[in-house]
């Protein structure tokens, strides 16, 4: 699968998920922690106008990041940031859940159809960075697949993340952190023990070895 066509399969798994959710699921715990499932739905909504904003924001200068180099280890969160906070304050303003599954097909949907049409050789713009489109969207495969199991944390019948979005983003974490994990580890361990989602069992942690003392790989 090329990287457009894996943001487009994450992305469109992700928004089928929320568009399945009952109404008394949006005010179960996410696996971002301190988020319920609105709160996140809520930050899906502005990660897909971040999309559609950066879209249309064509820079004529030389790549400065890619897929793998737009993503860093970071510090956990304190749970201070302000813009998490207002993500929980629009989220409830929100009300119905109706009104929030609505709104992220509605920008959701735009955001798959501007990808899918932008020419993926275009560079664009960023949070004072610069990346091709194809690696904007790959970064992002990373993100929808993260967020899909953090959708999933405490739905057990809720479908996952696509294989190949989960495959492709074990495969940037490992990379990002500069940490393999072991082989009989699956893609979504690797992923949820990786970025601090799990604690590792007992076996897993000596499994890991030497990576275990940096966990978690928090990317920001």
């Amino acid at each position: 699968m090329t990287t457009v066509d894996l943001f487009l399969s994450s992305w469109a798994a992700l928004r089928t998920a929320v568009a399945e959710l009952a109404g008394p699921d949006f005010e179960r715990p996410s696996g971002c922690a301190g988020w319920l499932v609105r709160d996140l739905a809520c930050h899906l909504i502005i990660d897909a106008q971040d999309v559609l904003i950066t879209l249309a924001t064509p820079v004529d200068a030389e790549p400065t990041r890619d897929a793998v180099t737009y993503w860093n280890v970071v510090q956990p969160p304190t749970g201070d940031d302000p813009l998490d906070a207002l993500t929980v304050r629009l989220a409830a303003a929100y009300g119905d859940p109706a009104l929030l599954k609505f709104h992220l097909d509605d920008v959701g949907s735009a955001a798959g159809r501007a990808a899918a049409l932008a020419d993926p050789t275009v560079r664009v713009g960023t949070r004072g960075e610069v990346l091709t489109v194809s690696d904007y969207l790959g970064a992002y495969v990373l993100e929808w697949t993260l967020h899909h199991l953090d959708l999933a944390a405490h739905l057990p019948d809720l479908a996952g993340p696509p294989a190949d979005g989960l495959a492709r983003s074990r495969a940037m974490l490992e990379t990002i952190s500069g940490a393999a994990f072991p082989r009989s580890f699956s893609d979504r361990d690797a992923l949820l023990i990786g970025t601090g989602r799990r604690t590792p069992t007992g076996p897993e942690r000596a499994e890991l070895g030497g990576p275990a003392a940096s966990l978690p790989f928090v990317l920001g």
